[in-house]
């Protein structure tokens, strides 16, 4: 990577993939999904509810990947990946993944439940970047109760201080914050700027994705500065998911 030529830009997408269902779960469409991101060109991928393994889906649905989704969906265009499982149940489990095409150098998921049976967790990833001494992503999906998740975002906001001060940092996920009070908390954070909010001066409507209402995902970046935020609101997106996804050029 030494000879590789300096990155200051990547391609930044992210989405809810609803375990390789569409919303309802009518039906599987993860090879239709895999084409779609593929589609997209993106450099870091930041993937919510992604499955590791389900074996009872596995059994019951033929072109079902013989690897978990997150490996499936890297293919041959994201060299490197990095799974965060959060939700175990008897028949397999999901959680957050990030792939990225370049070297992930670590990654830790740090476990932010609080109580009951709803687990969720941060994917922190620390990425070899030509130019940068390290670039830190961040995938997030949070509980969907607001007395949970301001817990969890003041979690979020001690793993942002732990951090290098001047190092780039992309977080991006499903942030179910769909009273809005989230934002203001994170606003807290130094340095911090959501990518739609600063451009359009709104957060980005993604769900539900035929008739989006609620602005649920997010991309925030420190030390780092947004362009060109795009929701992916047209077919085949909305019939990929329950949430649209978000893309966003980051220059670093």
């Amino acid at each position: 990577m030494s000879n590789s030529p300096d990155v200051h830009k990547l391609r930044v997408l992210t989405v809810n993939t609803h375990k390789g269902f569409t919303a309802f779960n009518r039906r599987f469409i993860l090879p239709e999904l895999r084409e779609a991101v593929r589609s997209t060109g993106a450099d870091l991928v930041f993937l919510q509810e992604v499955l590791g393994s389900h074996d009872g889906h596995a059994s019951r649905h033929h072109d079902w990947p013989v690897t978990s989704h997150y490996e499936f969906l890297a293919d041959s265009m994201w060299s490197d990946f990095a799974y965060g499982r959060n939700a175990v149940y008897p028949d397999g489990h999901h959680g957050n993944a990030l792939l990225s095409k370049y070297p992930i150098l670590s990654h830790r998921n740090l476990d932010i439940s609080i109580t009951g049976p709803e687990r969720r967790g941060l994917l922190h990833c620390v990425l070899q970047v030509p130019g940068n001494d390290e670039v830190h992503a961040i995938c997030v999906h949070l509980s969907l109760l607001e007395s949970h998740r301001q817990l969890q975002l003041d979690l979020l906001c001690k793993l942002l201080d732990s951090l290098p001060s001047h190092a780039p940092v992309i977080i991006a996920g499903d942030f179910n914050d769909w009273q809005l009070r989230g934002n203001a908390t994170l606003a807290r954070c130094d340095y911090l700027h959501e990518a739609f909010e600063r451009h359009h001066g709104l957060l980005a409507k993604t769900y539900p994705a035929r008739f989006p209402l609620l602005r649920l995902d997010r991309v925030y970046l420190r030390n780092a500065s947004s362009h060109s935020p795009k929701i992916l609101g047209n077919r085949p997106w909305t019939h990929l998911s329950d949430h649209l996804p978000l893309a966003v050029e980051v220059h670093l």
